[in-house]
């Protein structure tokens, strides 16, 4: 019975021994994986306020006496029409190159205007000269077909001038136009122009 005895007390101190040794192994591990983790978070702080340091010293505002920065700002220039006359100054040059050629000046009527004024929008509108074809149009319109029927109507136009003297000088210079300023028999019209476009609608 004392042999039963003493080899389980063998039996129950090799188990003790081994479980102390494993504390003790678990215990080491444990202490070094704590001390490990602080040293790591530690060096991990350091660099951390290592590169913020960095950063703010790249980063310094310059005193108020450094020079100021100028700041650039580009702007497109909008193009400007060189084109200040109008229809006015057309309507005066005609009749004064009229009177230089011998002819009577022309007379002002509202409803030609009004065909005038039609005609300077379709071509400002269509950004050039249409060969007369609107012109053609309007005498189709039941609004004014009266006009048409009225008098004996005769559509001149120009483009391109820089000013009405070159405008006239267009006129003139152009086979079948001369006749606005040159031809006795018309007594009315009324001349519109605007961006080197001119229509003067001429009448007897």
């Amino acid at each position: 019975m004392k042999i039963k005895l003493d080899g389980v007390a063998r039996i129950l101190s090799g188990f003790v021994l081994v479980i102390v040794a494993v504390v003790i192994v678990l215990t080491a591990f444990w202490v070094g994986f704590s001390r490990g983790f602080i040293y790591g978070k530690n060096e991990q702080i350091a660099q951390d306020q290592k590169y913020i340091s960095q950063i703010a010293s790249a980063t310094t505002i310059p005193a108020a006496t450094s020079k100021p920065v100028t700041k650039v700002v580009y702007v497109t220039p909008v193009p400007v029409s060189k084109i200040t006359w109008g229809g006015p100054q057309l309507w005066e040059a005609v009749n004064k190159r009229r009177i230089e050629l011998g002819v009577n000046s022309l007379s002002v009527r509202d409803e030609i205007c009004t065909l005038s004024s039609i005609r300077l929008n379709e071509i400002l509108k269509l950004g050039a000269l249409d060969g007369h074809a609107g012109f053609s149009k309007l005498a189709e319109r039941t609004d004014l077909k009266p006009t048409f029927e009225k008098y004996n109507l005769s559509e001149f136009l120009v483009s391109g001038a820089d000013s009405p003297q070159e405008a006239v000088n267009l006129w003139e210079n152009t086979l079948g136009h001369k006749e606005l300023l040159s031809g006795g028999q018309y007594v009315w019209g009324c001349i519109y122009a605007q961006e080197g476009f001119g229509v003067a609608i001429a009448a007897y």
